[in-house]
């Protein structure tokens, strides 16, 4: 095993107790969301959340890329970090549709504050209110990203991020959670699977991209790996 597949490894979750795993972090009865009495899971799209799709829709490229991060994974930011702005330059281009799959496997490494499902539930909040600013507020999770095994960003903290990308009226989706229940179906699909049109039957790690279904296996961290796969559709 490579030094860089251990160090990854830190953020997988086997298929066989991803479920249990989930269950226990993602619940509704974690101490962030125990004042909910029933599970709140909007019914309708706005803007580029795509409830149906389990994801936020950027751009509407012929080719498709798809990530599954998690907010706390430290993977998934220096994933962030090298490509977030090629990634958001080749929307702008009209080259690719980027599909971004908010996770929280990573709730149970944030001291109860449940820092994966209420960062996740922002960034949908953000999508739902102010489209254009999705990437960029993606972008600031990551470059304020708090350390594993912390408590994370307040909300105070994520509604600020919001104000510096000029989604101010998503305070109020961001401090009551709103999409939070939304983060715990999209993880729990992605574990149990299928995954449609993907040559990987379930998601077992953070982060995993995939391009016209088929996975990215390269280097997170370089730029030049990715844009050739992607590049190259994935083949």
């Amino acid at each position: 095993m490579t030094a860089r597949l251990a160090e990854r490894m830190a953020c997988v979750l086997l298929s066989a107790a991803a479920a249990l795993l989930l269950a226990g972090c993602a619940s509704p009865n974690s101490p962030i969301f125990a004042h909910q009495t029933q599970t709140v899971v909007p019914t309708s799209s706005g803007g580029v959340l795509d409830l149906n799709a389990d994801a936020l829709v950027v751009g509407s490229g012929p080719t498709v890329v798809d990530t599954y991060v998690d907010p706390m994974c430290p993977y998934c930011g220096a994933f962030e970090r090298a490509n977030g702005k090629a990634l958001t330059q080749q929307v702008n281009d009209g080259a690719i549709t980027l599909r971004v799959h908010p996770m929280n496997f990573l709730d149970r490494s944030s001291r109860g504050t449940s820092y994966s499902s209420r960062a996740s539930s922002a960034l949908a909040c953000v999508a739902e209110s102010t489209p254009k600013a999705t990437l960029a507020y993606l972008g600031e999770l990551y470059d304020n990203q708090p350390q594993e095994g912390t408590g994370g960003l307040s909300d105070k903290g994520l509604t600020s991020l919001a104000h510096i990308v000029g989604a101010d009226a998503a305070d109020g989706c961001i401090t009551s959670y709103r999409y939070a229940q939304w983060v715990t179906q999209i993880t729990q699909n992605a574990v149990n699977g299928p995954i449609p049109g993907a040559d990987i039957k379930a998601i077992t790690q953070t982060p995993t991209i995939l391009v016209n279904g088929h996975l990215y296996a390269g280097d997170i961290t370089s730029t030049a790996a990715l844009q050739q796969f992607i590049t190259s559709g994935g083949k």
